[in-house]
């Protein structure tokens, strides 16, 4: 009978354990978010922030920072993808900063106004902030990051997807020398009668990597609503035209990938190409 007992209480702790254990929301490790203002505009911005593995036993290294779109979506994406490669050596470590839309907005409302470069009158969002955005990623993002971390400030990566992508490839043309790298998926080229194929590019002054990709199957063909794939070849083109030696293009078709899919392996694709330690 004392044996029944033990066993019986033995299993409610353990039931109990057990519950809380499942009710213990998980954290990226790491990882902490931060609340900044842009001042122009009064707008407030989370940042999602992730230190590498090595940051804190490596006190006097200063990282490379991976600089994302769509905090939500991109975050544990490449954290996830990024954590093997770094623990294993094959990649480099480096700081992970996904700028997230502006505190208490719709997601689609504030990436849709600011990662488009005009004022599309057919739209019933506001559009057309890409240049405000870029100025704030430039004036209080970069600084904040670069002053509270060992953070460098010329080893610095884009990575934007769709509309991300979209603003990616607006940031390159328009002050390429902000970031040393772009990684550019799937990017709405056809926004506003593929404006940006219009914009007059500035050449960088420095060597840029750009790493640009689209799904195989990002067409009307499968389903999609725009041809991401013609538009991803028209933006290839016209990077190919700065014709500068200063520029790496890297272009990859993601095989049987649609819009929805293509992101994950552009992702850590362009961040491999990028930060990845090859055997020579």
């Amino acid at each position: 009978m004392v044996h029944q007992m033990k066993l019986f209480f033995l299993s409610i702790l353990l039931l109990i354990c057990f519950e809380l254990s499942a009710n213990t929301p998980y954290e990226l490790p790491r990882s902490s978010v931060i609340e900044l203002k842009e001042q122009s505009s009064g707008r407030i911005y989370p940042l999602f922030i992730q230190l590498p593995p090595s940051y804190s036993t490596r006190t006097d290294q200063v990282y490379p920072v991976i600089y994302l779109t769509d905090a939500h979506y991109s975050f544990p994406i490449v954290s996830g993808a990024m954590r093997f490669p770094m623990n294993s050596g094959v990649m480099q470590h480096a700081i992970i900063v996904a700028v997230s839309y502006e505190k208490g907005s719709a997601g689609t409302s504030s990436r849709t106004r600011d990662y488009t470069p005009t004022v599309a009158k057919s739209w019933k969002q506001e559009t057309g902030n890409a240049k405000g955005h870029m100025v704030f990623l430039r004036d209080a993002v970069m600084p904040f990051i670069e002053h509270n971390y060992r953070a460098s400030k010329t080893d610095r990566t884009f990575v934007g997807n769709s509309l991300g992508g979209l603003f990616g490839a607006y940031i390159l043309f328009s002050e390429p020398d902000l970031f040393s790298n772009y990684i550019l998926g799937s990017p709405s080229v056809w926004f506003d009668n593929n404006v940006i194929l219009a914009l007059q590019a500035a050449k960088p002054k420095v060597t840029t990597k750009v790493y640009l990709s689209v799904g195989e199957y990002e067409t009307p063909v499968y389903g999609e609503g725009q041809d991401m794939l013609a538009g991803a070849n028209q933006l290839k083109d016209k990077i190919l035209q700065l014709d500068t030696a200063n520029i790496e293009l890297q272009f990859e078709i993601v095989a049987g990938a649609t819009h929805a899919t293509a992101f994950p392996t552009t992702a850590i694709q362009g961040l491999d190409w990028i930060y990845g330690n090859k055997k020579q």
